[in-house]
């Protein structure tokens, strides 16, 4: 009976250290600073989450334990008057000093959200509707030679590199310093994207690139890395891609539906008559569809083909693929 009451006492003892170590070392996580680099930016969108916020902090470099930080939160019922609007992160702040930050006021009215998937074109006339400049105006920054060698952009140009996010800007922001922004968040938000990408044999631009066509191809998450190993099979067995996207950017979107004329049209995006990746991104893809171009499925298809349901049917042989068209795409001409 001794030795239980002693076992017991030294269990207890053992729990209350090893409880007070934990409480310990999240109260000090809570009030340590971490260095945010500088001209860091969070945006937060009206009506998210206080979990999906401190994600938001945690990608930028600012928060080393977002669910800490989002307990925290909702013990001390915080996450409730957490703001929207863009944050600026350029001193050293603790998790406790960015939830206080987060509860002050910024203009919710100035955020703009760049879908994933437009062009460059489409980006620059959302950022016109919104008030920030004609779309004239961007057509011009997004071409000027000397922005895109400052931003060590490629000869094809901003197209790819303005990710898609949420931003907030003043309204009166230069249109140069929003694709600025724009492309320094495509470098915050792909830098840990290097190691993959440099596994799967892909240049920067060539992972852009692969990315925009996926984005352009579905729009169903469990598609992209699917589409993704049937292009890099393709890819590695020297087979053309053949992409209707990129021949639609090629020809210009918005003259009617694809035709057999412009699958056999000689410009450089057309990816029927050319092999490899086009000259180019064809969009601006997002997060998941650049995960999914340096991570692709591992699959033996080598074709799909549009449900026209917004998904995709694949196959391994051309037979079975042609099958899949007479069957859902019978007017293909």
């Amino acid at each position: 009976m001794r030795r239980t009451l002693i076992g017991f006492a030294v269990a207890f003892v053992v729990a209350v250290v090893l409880g007070s170590g934990a409480v310990a070392w999240a109260w000090r996580e809570l009030h340590t600073p971490l260095p945010a680099s500088a001209g860091t930016v969070v945006v937060v969108p009206s009506g998210e989450s206080f979990r999906a916020v401190a994600a938001r902090l945690h990608a930028a470099g600012a928060l080393r334990h977002p669910l800490l930080l989002a307990a925290w939160a909702r013990l001390t019922r915080l996450d409730r008057s957490v703001r929207s609007g863009e944050f600026r992160l350029d001193v050293p702040r603790s998790p406790i000093e960015l939830l206080a930050l987060l509860q002050s006021s910024n203009d919710a009215g100035a955020l703009v959200t760049i879908p994933e998937g437009l062009t460059a074109e489409q980006v620059a006339a959302v950022l016109e509707e919104r008030g920030y400049g004609g779309r004239d105006v961007f057509r011009c920054v997004m071409q000027d030679p000397a922005l895109l060698t400052e931003l060590g952009l490629p000869a094809s140009g901003v197209e790819g590199f303005l990710f898609p996010d949420t931003y907030a800007f003043d309204p009166a922001t230069p249109p140069a310093d929003i694709v600025r922004a724009m492309v320094a968040r495509f470098h915050q938000q792909t830098a840990d994207l290097a190691a993959s990408r440099r596994a799967a044999g892909l240049s920067e631009t060539e992972m852009v690139t692969l990315a925009s066509v996926i984005e352009k191809e579905t729009g169903q998450p469990a598609e992209r890395a699917l589409i993704s190993g049937v292009f890099h099979n393709r890819m590695r067995l020297g087979m053309p891609l053949q992409s209707d996207p990129t021949v639609l950017y090629g020809r210009g979107e918005g003259r009617g539906p694809i035709t057999r004329a412009d699958l056999q049209a000689p410009n450089p995006y057309n990816t029927y008559v050319h092999h490899g990746l086009p000259p180019g991104p064809i969009a601006n893809p997002g997060r998941a569809a650049l995960e999914a171009a340096v991570a692709p499925a591992t699959t033996d298809a080598l074709y799909f083909v549009s449900r026209n349901d917004g998904s995709h049917a694949f196959s391994t042989t051309l037979d079975e693929h042609n099958r899949a068209v007479r069957r859902y795409q019978p007017n293909r001409d």
